[in-house]
């Protein structure tokens, strides 16, 4: 399971990063994606709306990989795959949740940023890491000074990643993909612009194909 997902995570290199204020948005939202080429979606546990749009997106979509994004307890965790979660983010590390995704077969993406961090999960099987906040702990110059020391760790940097700089991450092979909202912004959905998600999805996709292995 956790190899399966993460072949498909790295197959798409770009995870788009979602806030939703209204269920009612979520199936427009994964129609958009999917017709821009990037069947994915990381939808944050931070609004009301959140495991109602997992359940809905995952349910129609069944192609795309319908995750949770910050997930910070047990009881979000179970929630969210409950609702067809198909892989968990947390913004930093929380062991009781890391421990139960283990225990679940469930992949989750522990959010690190310090060594320490780092070595807490690695024991749990942890082969990928987010490196959350990305751009506020040095970007990809931090992740390319803790790379040599975690030899087959791979990275999943998020914040401040935009398609400006998007592929200068990817070019650097310990990068599984990169987290992002830029193409899915709470103003874009909220206003309806469906079609302006579509061309920036596709945007994205095309900045990526020449690191997709």
């Amino acid at each position: 399971m956790y190899d399966e997902m993460n072949r498909k995570i790295e197959a798409l290199k770009v995870v788009p990063v979602v806030k939703l204020d209204r269920e009612q948005d979520a199936l427009p939202l994964g129609e958009a994606l999917c017709a821009g080429g990037l069947p994915a979606a990381e939808i944050t546990f931070r609004t009301d709306a959140a495991e109602g749009s997992i359940r809905a997106m995952a349910r129609r979509f069944p192609e795309m990989a319908v995750g949770a994004g910050t997930v910070t307890t047990v009881e979000q965790a179970k929630r969210a795959v409950d609702a067809g979660a198909s892989f968990l983010v947390s913004p930093g590390v929380n062991m009781p949740v890391v421990e139960y995704c283990v225990e679940n077969k469930v992949p989750i993406y522990p959010g690190t940023c310090t060594p320490s961090e780092i070595m807490s999960v690695l024991g749990l099987g942890i082969e990928v890491v987010k490196f959350f906040p990305c751009a506020q702990y040095g970007g990809l110059k931090t992740i390319k000074a803790l790379a040599p020391v975690f030899p087959g760790l791979r990275f999943m940097p998020t914040g401040g990643i935009n398609i400006d700089n998007l592929a200068e991450f990817l070019a650097y092979d310990r990068i599984i993909a990169c987290g992002g909202s830029w193409m899915v912004s709470a103003k874009l959905i909220n206003a309806g612009q469906f079609d302006e998600i579509t061309r920036l999805s596709a945007q994205a996709v095309a900045a990526a194909a020449p690191y997709v292995k």
